[in-house]
């Protein structure tokens, strides 16, 4: 089995203000400043990149957005660009997250086309896929996530896809408490994985796969311990430092294979 990073990346959504920010990096950047076999990285508000950028220096911790325009410039109000995140520094940015899908139509479609914005500009775009309740309950999942990962492929190919992360965020796991088990975050996980092979399997053994849904330091390690799993795109814990930091830290169990 080939061996991928491990990948844990916070995604504050609409949260912070110049202090808790600060003091949050902080406190973050001092929980890891010893050597990890974890790769870390945080998406914070459009506003506070700069801020973050500034307190990220000298540090391991990558910073990233938390959507990009699927467009490059122009009349589009109110949207920033994948050029304009790449001139502070972002190393990645979250595409296709279920609020955003939710809330505001990002249809599977705008998802692949701002992925291959930020691709362009050399940021890694974190392309997330996941099933709603409903869907799960029809026994639907494995197909909505395929046809969501489809959307990407047929936009970017595999060689776009070897250049993204992906994040298995079931929709009802969302902020709701409710996590997957860890054998069925790892089927899903191994479908997606399968899913891309059928492309080409060597991108799919490299592919970075993260599991997103009310991850916890109490969870964690069981979660990261499955075969598939690659690491955790994390929301509410990453608010607070000792959560955050606990699943970075987390030490891996027995899990799925």
């Amino acid at each position: 089995m080939q061996q991928r990073p491990r990948l844990v990346i916070g995604n504050w959504k609409m949260n912070g203000d110049l202090a808790s920010n600060a003091a949050l990096v902080a406190s973050v950047v001092a929980g890891l400043a010893t050597e990890t076999d974890c790769q870390v990285a945080v998406c914070v508000p459009f506003p506070y990149l700069s801020q973050v950028a500034g307190r990220l220096t000298g540090s391991s911790i990558a910073l990233g957005s938390q959507d990009v325009s699927e467009f490059e410039r122009g009349a589009f109000t109110g949207e920033v660009s994948a050029s304009m995140l790449h001139d502070f520094g972002c190393r990645y940015a979250i595409v296709g997250h279920s609020e955003r899908r939710t809330w505001f139509g990002d249809t599977s479609e705008r998802v692949a086309l701002k992925a291959e914005r930020a691709i362009g500009q050399g940021i890694t775009p974190i392309a997330c896929i996941g099933e709603t309740l409903q869907e799960r309950e029809q026994g639907r999942a494995e197909e909505i996530v395929a046809m969501q990962l489809d959307a990407v492929l047929e936009r970017i190919g595999t060689k776009g896809i070897a250049a993204s992360v992906l994040a298995y965020e079931p929709v009802w796991a969302i902020g709701t408490g409710k996590t997957a088990a860890p054998e069925e975050a790892q089927a899903m996980h191994a479908s997606i994985r399968a899913h891309v092979a059928k492309h080409d399997a060597k991108v799919a053994a490299g592919l970075v796969i993260l599991y997103g849904g009310s991850v916890k330091a109490s969870n964690a390690g069981l979660l990261f311990g499955c075969a598939d799993i690659d690491g955790g795109l994390i929301g509410g814990a990453s608010l607070v430092a000792d959560d955050f930091l606990g699943i970075v830290k987390a030490k891996t169990g027995t899990a799925a294979s």
